[in-house]
C-alpha cells in the first residue's frame, strides 16, 4: 500500500519550502545543501518552477517501490493535483507489483538476440524473415518484448509534481520516467541508472557500417515546459556498454538511448549541479533537424555546475534551443576502459558540446580537462550544421582555450564539404551550408534572467566535484 508521510507538519513544511519564488539568481557560491535553493536560469521563466508546492498532506508520499511511485504519480485520480513524492532506497523499473524482477524471457518468452542477429546473415546486411525457420519468430518477439517492456517500466510524471530523493541511496534503476506534456515539475536528489533495453535494434542502413538503437532513456522530456532537475546523477551504472556482446562489426550491442533527452517544443529547464557519466549517446535537445515547426522558439535551457564524466558525446547537442551552459565541468579521457573519448582529430565521433542546426548556444566558463594518448581541445565542441556559437572564458587543461575558433574551424569545413558535395551532383546546397558563422546567438542569457558565474576554473571544478550528484540532505520520513 502506498505510504504517506504521517507528519502533517513536516509536510506543510516542505511544502513552504518548494513554494519559496524561483525567479532571483542563487550564488553559484551559495550552498546548495538545502532544500530551499532555487532553480536559476530558464526554468524561472513564465510561471516558474515550483512543483509540488502547496500539496495537501495526503498528497505528500513516501515511495519505496515501483508499485507505490505510479499509484504516487496518479494524484489519488487527479494527477495535475500538487503532490511531492519522496523516494527512498532503490527503485526498480524491471520489478513486478508481486515483487519479482522481470527479465527478457519474462517479456518475450522465446527471444534469442543471437537468432535475431543471425537473421541479418553473417555481417549484417540484411535481415530476411526466410534465412533461418526463426528469424519470423524473433521479429515478432523483438517488437512485442520491447513493447511489454516498455509498458512495465515507463513511468509518465504529470504536472505540479515533485519528486525528492530522501538520502544518498534514493534511486530509480532501469525507469524509463517520462514528461508528455506536463507542466511545473521538480525533480532532485535521485540517481537513475539508464534502463538496458533487452530488445534492440539493429539497423544496417545506420551510419557507414549499421548501427544499434536501443529504446529507452533515462529521463525523456516531450512537449515539457517549466522543468528543473537538480542535484541528480545519470549512468549507466552496472550496465555500461563495453560488457555488451559483440554485435556485428565488433560492434558492442547498445542496449541504452539517452540519459536526458528532450524535444518537441519542450521549454524552460534548469538542470543543475547534476552528474552524467559512463555513457555514450549523454543528451539530446531537439531530436531532427526536421522539426524546426515544432521547436523553433523553443528548447530554452540552462545547464549549470554539471559534472559530464566520461560521456562519450552530446553533452548536450543541440538543435534550434537557445541553450545556456556556464560553470559545468567536462572530463574525458582518450583511453578511459569503458568510454573512451576520441575526437575528430584522433579519427573518433566523441565531442562534449554540439552545436546543431539553428542552435544558439552560449557557454560561459566551462572546464574542459581531456587526457590521454592524442588528447586535444578538439574534444570540446563539434557542428552539425550549426553556425552560431559562443563560447567565453573556457579553459582546457588549465589553460584558457578558444572554443569558439575550434567551432568555427569545423562548421567551415562541414559547411564546405557540403557545398562540393552538391557542385558534384549538380545540386543546390543545403541553405545551412550557404551561412556564415558566427559568434552572435542573437540572445544574452542576463537579459533573461539573473546569475553569477564563477570565473576561476579551479573555483568551478572544486563546486561541481563537491555538489553535484545527489548530495542534498532533505531527511527522512517513515
Amino acid at each position: 500500500m502506498l505510504r504517506r508521510s504521517a507528519y502533517a507538519a513536516a509536510a506543510a513544511l516542505l511544502c513552504a519550502v518548494l513554494a519559496a519564488p524561483g525567479g532571483a539568481a542563487a550564488a553559484p557560491s551559495a550552498a546548495p545543501s538545502a532544500p530551499s535553493a532555487r532553480p536559476t536560469g530558464w526554468a524561472t521563466a513564465g510561471p516558474g518552477t515550483t512543483g509540488g508546492a502547496g500539496a495537501a498532506p495526503d498528497s505528500v508520499h513516501v515511495v519505496r517501490t515501483r508499485a507505490e511511485l505510479r499509484d504516487a504519480l496518479a494524484g489519488h485520480g487527479d494527477p495535475t493535483a500538487p503532490k511531492v513524492i519522496r523516494v527512498r532506497g532503490h527503485l526498480d523499473g524491471n520489478e513486478a507489483d508481486d515483487g519479482r524482477l522481470l527479465g527478457a524471457q519474462d517479456y518475450a518468452p522465446g527471444w534469442d538476440l543471437r537468432r535475431y542477429m543471425d537473421c541479418f546473415g553473417p555481417d549484417g546486411t540484411a535481415w530476411s524473415d526466410d534465412r533461418y525457420a526463426w528469424c519470423k519468430r524473433m521479429r515478432t518477439l523483438r517488437v512485442t518484448g520491447s513493447n511489454a517492456q516498455k509498458q512495465q517500466i515507463q513511468l509518465t510524471v504529470p504536472s505540479n509534481t515533485t519528486i525528492l530523493g530522501t538520502g544518498r541511496d534514493a534511486a530509480l534503476l532501469g525507469v524509463y520516467l517520462t514528461v508528455n506534456t506536463g507542466r511545473n515539475i521538480v525533480i532532485r536528489n535521485l540517481r537513475f541508472e539508464a534502463p538496458a533495453d533487452h530488445f534492440p535494434s539493429w539497423d544496417p542502413g545506420d551510419g557507414a557500417s549499421g548501427a544499434w538503437n536501443a529504446r529507452f532513456d533515462s529521463l525523456s522530456i516531450v512537449t515539457g515546459r517549466n522543468i528543473w532537475i537538480d542535484h541528480c546523477a545519470f549512468s549507466d551504472g552496472r550496465y555500461p556498454t563495453s560488457r555488451a556482446a559483440v554485435g556485428f562489426h565488433g560492434k558492442r550491442v547498445e542496449h541504452h538511448d539517452g540519459l536526458l533527452d528532450m524535444e518537441d517544443g519542450t521549454d524552460f529547464v534548469t538542470v543543475s549541479s547534476s552528474r552524467f557519466s559512463d555513457h555514450e549517446k549523454t543528451l539530446l535537445i531537439g531530436s531532427g533537424d526536421g522539426k524546426g515547426d515544432r521547436d523553433r522558439g523553443h528548447l530554452r535551457i540552462t545547464f549549470h555546475h554539471n559534472l559530464f564524466s566520461d560521456t562519450a558525446q552530446r553533452s548536450p547537442r543541440v538543435r534550434f534551443g537557445q541553450v545556456h551552459t556556464y560553470n559545468n565541468y567536462f572530463r574525458g579521457s582518450t583511453d578511459a576502459p569503458d568510454y573512451p573519448m576520441r575526437g575528430q582529430a584522433l579519427g573518433g565521433s566523441s565531442y562534449f558540446l554540439g552545436a546543431g542546426l539553428e542552435s544558439k548556444i552560449v557557454s560561459e566558463y566551462d572546464v574542459f580537462t581531456h587526457t590521454g594518448p592524442g588528447a586535444s581541445p578538439d574534444i570540446t565542441v563539434a557542428t552539425f550544421h550549426g553556425n552560431q556559437f559562443s563560447a567565453t572564458g573556457a579553459t582546457y587543461n588549465g589553460r584558457r582555450v578558444d572554443v569558439n575558433r575550434i567551432a568555427r574551424a569545423k562548421f567551415e569545413a562541414e559547411a564546405a564539404r557540403a557545398r562540393a558535395e552538391a557542385d558534384s551532383s549538380g545540386t543546390e546546397p543545403p541553405e545551412w551550408a550557404l551561412r556564415t558563422f558566427t559568434t552572435d546567438t542573437g540572445w544574452t542569457p542576463a537579459d533573461v534572467y539573473r546569475y553569477r558565474p564563477q570565473r576561476s576554473a579551479g573555483a568551478v571544478i572544486r563546486t561541481v566535484l563537491r555538489e553535484s550528484g545527489p548530495t542534498l540532505t532533505i531527511g527522512r520520513s517513515r
